[in-house]
């Protein structure tokens, strides 16, 4: 008798390690990405089979910024939001939302300035523009009031020594710098790729210097975990960050000579082309692409920088800094896990 009630008290626990092993392995992350080349890591593990490979499914919201993804992944309708800094998400932890930066996402090494500064040609031509200090008093589009490249301006202005004020400043969606440029609505813009390399290829505006020349390794764009996700399913978050740092050394090995030339970009550029709103795969060749850091390492001094920037002008509702805002415990794991990055180009 006591040794049927052991068989069955076995059975009943190895029932209900297999039922938490299946839900573990059938756990699905709900991602929210802008869908555009700084996805790739993301986009590389899911295509590459990473996130399969660790027992987990994704399932994609695409937004049009990092700002609307703040509500629905404190609200914990998003486990991971991938997109840009910005004065709304340091804003949203000072207001006491539950999310944590937890990897670098797109950055300026030297050689991959993907933020250029382009000035429209006839402006050079007519010799307007000869040099960064004739910015003053010109109209120049940046993206959404508070997004990282408002401080890139800051950046451009100090280069030149101006004040942020010198220039007229306007947020504009990136595809309406490339209508603005044609236009001449617009004298200037800090424009990422594509849309840059779009612009230059149409004549209408020329690039004076990339962001890794007027504002290097600024932390551009991040992943970041919802707080629910951190805490309820911290074994599927570590998992989801190994896949991640799996696809973001897949990425690096991809790139070349501030380009997508290396080993893997083929292949890159096929699942960018797949998974993305741009269908060209030549002007994936043409364009100066992101870099990211193959150990997700966030740049926290690039992060202080501009809350000092956004505090300053008062877009900052809130005391905070960039290490209230970082977790850096689920890269370190996961780089512990893979090992050291290898670089394969």
């Amino acid at each position: 008798m006591r040794t049927s009630i052991r068989l069955l008290v076995l059975i009943a626990l190895l029932a209900g390690w297999t039922t938490a092993a299946e839900s573990q392995e059938s756990y699905t992350v709900k991602v929210g990405i802008i869908n555009s080349i700084s996805d790739a890591p993301i986009l590389i593990a899911d295509k590459k089979g990473y996130f399969k490979e660790e027992g987990l499914a994704v399932d994609y919201s695409t937004f049009d910024s990092a700002a609307s993804m703040v509500a629905p992944l404190g609200a914990g309708q998003l486990d991971v939001a991938a997109g840009g800094t910005s004065a709304g998400l340091f804003n949203a932890v000072a207001r006491g939302i539950d999310m944590r930066v937890v990897a670098d996402k797109a950055s300026d090494p030297p050689g991959y300035g993907f933020a250029p500064l382009l000035v429209r040609t006839d402006l050079i031509e007519s010799g307007r523009y000869k040099t960064l200090k004739d910015l003053k008093g010109m109209t120049v589009a940046i993206s959404a009031k508070g997004s990282s490249s408002w401080p890139e301006l800051d950046a451009v202005t100090r280069k030149a020594g101006l004040k942020f004020s010198d220039v007229n400043e306007i947020a504009l969606d990136y595809p309406d710098h490339v209508v603005g440029m044609k236009n001449k609505s617009i004298d200037a813009s800090i424009t990422i790729e594509p849309f840059a390399t779009a612009v230059i290829e149409s004549g209408a505006a020329k690039r004076i210097m990339g962001n890794d020349e007027y504002y290097l390794n600024q932390e551009v764009a991040v992943l970041i975990y919802g707080g629910g996700f951190i805490r309820a399913h911290r074994d599927a978050a570590l998992k989801f960050m190994k896949a991640y740092i799996r696809g973001v050394r897949y990425y690096n090995d991809a790139l070349k000579d501030g380009k997508l030339a290396g080993r893997t970009a083929d292949d890159v550029i096929g699942i960018l082309v797949a998974s993305t709103r741009m269908k060209d795969p030549s002007l994936y060749r043409k364009i100066v692409p992101n870099g990211v850091d193959p150990n997700g390492r966030v740049n926290v001094a690039s992060m202080d920088h501009d809350i000092a920037f956004y505090r300053a002008e008062g877009l900052l509702l809130g005391n905070v800094t960039a290490l209230q805002t970082v977790d850096t415990t689920f890269a370190s794991e996961a780089v512990k896990q893979l090992g050291p990055y290898k670089p394969n180009r």
